[in-house]
């Protein structure tokens, strides 16, 4: 017989309750922050289950990577669409006035 193979959301729910203690030390922003993480990490569930990696957090962490890209792949283009507009800066926000 062969051995049942535990489904992944299984493993990256039992990968997620072994960071709790780390968890617990962060503050609330790095608590939501670490959640947010997580659950970008399961959008890629199916190419974690292919990736069939020894160490699951690999997978996972490589999830949490391709959200992160893609979200600062959104974060360039919206910049680059501003800068495109030309359009000047309100005088409260120009480049040359001290921070």
């Amino acid at each position: 017989m062969g051995r049942t193979v535990v489904p992944f959301s299984q493993v990256l729910t039992a990968e997620f309750h072994s960071w709790q203690g780390f968890r617990k030390t962060l503050d609330r922003e790095g608590r939501a922050a670490f959640d947010q993480l997580f659950a970008a990490a399961k959008f890629h569930q199916p190419a974690m289950v292919y990736a069939s990696r020894m160490i699951p957090l690999e997978a996972i962490l490589m999830g949490i990577l391709v959200e992160q890209q893609k979200a600062l792949a959104q974060l360039q283009e919206a910049a680059q669409r501003l800068e495109a507009s030309d359009r000047p800066l309100p005088a409260n926000q120009s480049s040359d006035s001290p921070a």
